[in-house]
């Protein structure tokens, strides 16, 4: 039987060439416009989904809850993702507006985590410019409820995709965009000697403040 703590342990880390990282002289002032540079980065190095994130939440039951989503814009504003207010995610912001999220692109050993208030607002043009099968499926507003088959599932986006074809304006009202107006956002990046180099930006009521962190 394999030892799985063993074979953890075992499995290879910060593999392959890492780029390079000073933030001392080239951090921007602002932490979207660095987030940026690295996204388009990780794009131009073949990251495969690189707008995906963990987006952290507080449940209804007081325990974290975490899950993947898909960036949809960001600024000086915010970072910015897009889900159905009857969602458990959505109940749990409506109940504690503030989140996480956690971008990770291994190949370049780069992490970047933010976190502060997240505030709704219509989500019609984004449900618009959803492929017809997302919105179908986002229509249903049943995200996480038990499923008794797969059958079942089928013909609740049969039924949705052809609403959705006789009203191609159609908006379901409970499709909400998510911005997340960051307190913090750090930059992480790994080294194979494991000395990190950890750039932290913090909101402050003059703008942002930068500073290094101890791996």
């Amino acid at each position: 039987m394999t030892d799985i703590r063993s074979y953890l342990r075992g499995l290879p880390v910060f593999a392959g060439e890492l780029p390079a990282f000073g933030p001392s002289s080239a951090a921007p002032e602002r932490p979207d416009t660095l987030f940026v540079a690295w996204l388009t980065s990780a794009v131009d190095a073949g990251v495969r989904e690189p707008h995906a994130m963990t987006l952290a939440t507080l449940g209804l039951d007081g325990v974290p809850s975490a899950r993947v989503l898909i960036l949809k814009h960001v600024d000086d504003d915010g970072w910015q993702f897009a889900a159905h207010a009857a969602a458990p995610k959505g109940q749990e912001l409506s109940r504690h507006p503030a989140a996480a999220l956690t971008f990770y692109w291994p190949a370049q050993a780069r992490q970047v985590r933010v976190r502060g208030p997240v505030r709704p607002e219509s989500g019609a043009a984004d449900f618009l410019a959803r492929p017809t099968g997302s919105r179908a499926e986002a229509s249903i507003g049943r995200q996480s409820r038990p499923l008794p088959d797969r059958a079942t599932l089928d013909r609740a986006v049969s039924q949705a995709q052809d609403r959705i074809a006789e009203e191609p304006g159609f908006v379901d009202p409970r499709w909400t965009l998510y911005t997340l107006a960051a307190d913090q956002v750090e930059f992480w990046q790994g080294d194979k000697q494991r000395k990190h180099t950890r750039l932290r930006y913090a909101r402050s009521a003059a703008g942002w403040t930068r500073d290094l962190l101890w791996p």
